[in-house]
């Protein structure tokens, strides 16, 4: 058996480019496993949470909303970023379910924790299962604009496994309440 080589890479700087609302760009210079260096371009994000709403029929709660990075709607799970360093994302996620689509479960667990995007993007996503549903009124950001929909659990597997829902949170927490809740 080959012993495991360690892959750790050491910081030796860091050099700040930018700071936002939301997120904060840094490149830093590292030293690689073998010795050489190398910059580490990084994203750093407060962290979010997504939540996947079933109700009684099991259809999912699904908000449409337009990205613009990728110039187009995209239809999603309810989602949102932590507020603050060290925010609850269980609370989080309650908060960013209700004020979405007015959702409020009687039944609600972890789907567990993502990285979207690793390779340079500093975010953690909490992942949430909410049932047992009960409708409040919307109470959208006044900066947010979202379609609400509910979509037969069995139609977004399959939209999933095709192709047609491409957000990433979406289809993990879709296909892990698949395997979670055998539908």
């Amino acid at each position: 058996m080959r012993e495991q080589m360690d892959l750790t890479e050491r910081k030796l700087g860091r050099e700040d480019k930018f700071t936002g609302r939301i997120v904060s760009v840094h490149v830093d210079t590292v030293e690689l496993p073998d010795g050489e260096t190398a910059l580490r371009e990084v994203v750093d994000h407060p962290g979010g949470v997504a939540v996947l709403a079933l109700d009684g029929d099991n259809n999912v709660l699904t908000v449409t909303q337009y990205r613009y990075p990728f110039g187009r709607t995209l239809l999603e799970i309810p989602a949102g970023k932590l507020d603050h360093p060290g925010e609850d994302p269980y609370a989080a996620g309650l908060r960013e379910l209700r004020e979405e689509t007015g959702a409020v479960p009687g039944v609600y667990r972890s789907l567990g924790r993502i990285l979207p995007s690793p390779g340079c993007y500093g975010e953690t996503l909490h992942l949430y299962l909410a049932q047992d549903l009960k409708m409040e009124a919307q109470h959208l950001d006044e900066d947010e604009f979202l379609s609400v929909e509910r979509i037969p659990f069995a139609e977004m597997v399959r939209r999933c496994l095709e192709g047609e829902i491409e957000d990433a949170k979406t289809v993990a927490a879709v296909l892990k309440a698949k395997i979670l809740l055998n539908l």
